[in-house]
């Protein structure tokens, strides 16, 4: 056609724009379906994702939190806060490092009374919000952005360190002197213009090159994960909150009439030029228009604009993603209900738990018991053989507790309890490299549970085998020295053990220590457990009849 245009000339000339233009549209339509076709498969991702978690199979599908453990945390590593398979993994649905951080920090934080009442106002509201949470699953690529909340905080409220307007004005006079002097240099083989102009760039990138290291150097994010940040906050911006706390946050962000996400979205531009200044064209374009001290003076520009609005746009799209993680959880398991939270004037501690689960074991295998610690019953002394459930009660008690201070629902019936600071030691072991045998590792976290009595709140404690890697006569005096120390600074706990010598404290304490066990029984030569916890002392164990069945000979 377009030889018979212009050779021939039959048809007009015009003739030529047609099939240009049938495939401009037809480029558009394509990059549209394929847009369409990348959201949906997210969607679909988010759903199947979400589906996993509910039919349990959601172990090594979602962001672990291997990054916040803490082996020295006084609970977190014994109740499998953080770590594949573990409860970060099961309620984090958050896009973005401040979400995850604020997740965390929820979850080995105890939140107060009055802030868990709020989140469970506002994880009500956004429970049913299941299109919020699709549009922002839908955001970006399922890669892990690099944006460092803090540093990218502190870049935005540092202080000037370029001139306000001498700056820009320079680097637009100079980039027409180099440009209006290369022009020249081809015209007229005159170079004096152009190397006057080479030697006046160099001057200034020495002059300024520190500070353009100072401005474009300390941004620990990329472009990507600033628009990451950008589309999220628009995400929040556009949803509508019944929930007073959300809609306060909401108003924050359109504070002063300007959309904050329009904001962080013009800085992502700008940190997209910022991380193309390695490219050849960049190169070229530094000695033509000085290209990094004109990002500089406009990433200066940026900060005494927007900068002082960073801060608060982290904060709320933290605590933002961190309320949809929970409401995820929450939506997803409906029978899950929140806990009442006691405020008590007094110290007092109190914790009722009627058919408590274990959330991180599928519902099909869970079996639910019920435990009460208040006044009248200051310790449960739990005795049991090897494998009963003895550990997964303690680590059930603890991580419904931490899941209540959390503002999130609990896996059981019903929880009741006030505020308490939460201490564990079910999980220790000796260490090469710090020279501690299991013994010495056990009592150095106990005294960090005992430390937790100078707090404001009283204690919750959980003892897997207290003691176990000491003799039995120096154990059963240091198990019920201990007890009765905690029991005296008003603090509430579990104990288990296997040792049917320690079960004998609950005589010689008084009636605020009650025994409670788990049975085993042997079937077609196979040992079996129930799980179910039972009053009173365990009247056998099974050490003997496990050897024998593996085979040895006793």
């Amino acid at each position: 056609m377009v030889w018979l245009v212009w050779a021939k000339q039959p048809f007009s000339s015009y003739w030529v724009l047609a099939p240009v233009a049938i495939y401009a549209l037809l480029a558009i339509v394509h990059e549209r379906i394929l847009r369409s076709r990348t959201r949906a498969e997210a969607a679909a991702s988010f759903y199947r994702r979400g589906i996993a978690r509910i039919e349990d199979r959601w172990t090594g599908t979602g962001e672990s939190g291997d990054r916040f453990r803490d082996t020295k945390h006084v609970y977190a590593d014994d109740l499998d806060i953080f770590g594949r398979g573990c409860l970060f993994e099961l309620i984090s649905t958050a896009r973005l490092p401040m979400g995850e951080n604020r997740l965390a920090e929820w979850l080995r934080q105890p939140s107060s009374p009055a802030e868990i009442r709020e989140r469970h106002g506002s994880v009500t509201d956004l429970r049913e919000k299941t299109r919020m949470r699709e549009d922002i699953a839908v955001l970006g690529n399922d890669l892990r952005v690099r944006l460092d909340p803090e540093s990218l905080i502190g870049w935005a409220e540092s202080g000037a360190i370029l001139p306000r307007y001498g700056v820009r004005l320079a680097t637009v006079a100079l980039s027409l002197w180099i440009i209006g002097a290369l022009l020249y240099w081809v015209n007229t083989s005159n170079f004096l213009p152009l190397l006057i102009a080479i030697i006046l760039v160099a001057i200034v990138n020495i002059v300024f090159r520190r500070r353009i290291k100072t401005i474009l150097g300390d941004f620990s994010a990329n472009a990507d994960g600033i628009l990451l940040f950008a589309q999220v906050l628009a995400t929040i911006e556009e949803e509508t909150f019944t929930d007073p706390r959300l809609q306060r946050l909401s108003a924050e962000l359109k504070r002063e009439g300007a959309l904050a996400s329009t904001a962080v979205r013009t800085l992502a531009r700008l940190v997209f030029w910022i991380d193309a200044r390695g490219t050849l064209i960049a190169a070229i374009l530094e000695w033509l228009v000085l290209y990094s001290l004109q990002l500089a003076a406009a990433a200066e520009a940026w900060r005494r604009k927007h900068g002082r609005r960073m801060r608060a746009c982290v904060e709320i799209t933290a605590e933002m993603e961190a309320l949809l993680s929970i409401a995820a959880y929450s939506h997803e398991h409906p029978g899950d209900p929140f806990p009442e939270i006691v405020d008590t004037s007094e110290r007092q501690a109190i914790f009722e738990g009627q058919e408590l689960g274990h959330p991180l074991i599928p519902a099909a295998r869970c079996v639910r018991n019920s435990v009460t610690l208040d006044a009248a019953t200051r310790v449960l002394l739990v005795s049991g053989s090897n494998m009963s459930g003895k550990s997964t009660l303690l680590r059930t008690v603890g991580i419904n507790a931490v899941l209540a201070f959390a503002g999130a629902p609990i896996r059981a019936k019903a929880l009741r309890v006030t505020p308490l600071a939460l201490g564990t030691r079910i999980r220790t072991s000796d260490s090469l490299q710090e020279g501690l045998s299991n013994f010495y590792a056990e009592i150095l976290r106990i005294r960090k549970v005992f430390e937790l009595i100078d707090g404001q709140q009283p204690v919750l404690f959980l003892f897997d085998e207290l003691l176990e890697g000491t003799n039995s006569h120096d154990r059963r005096i240091g198990a019920e020295c201990l007890v009765r120390a905690l029991i005296d600074e008003g603090a509430i706990g579990m104990v288990t053990t296997h040792d049917l010598a320690l079960t004998e404290m609950a005589a010689s304490i008084g009636s605020v220590v009650r025994n409670a066990h788990f049975q085993d029984y042997i079937e077609n030569g196979e040992m079996r457990f129930d799980f179910k916890l039972r009053e009173g002392v365990v009247t056998k164990s099974n050490a003997l009849e496990l050897m024998r069945l593996v085979g040895l000979k006793v």
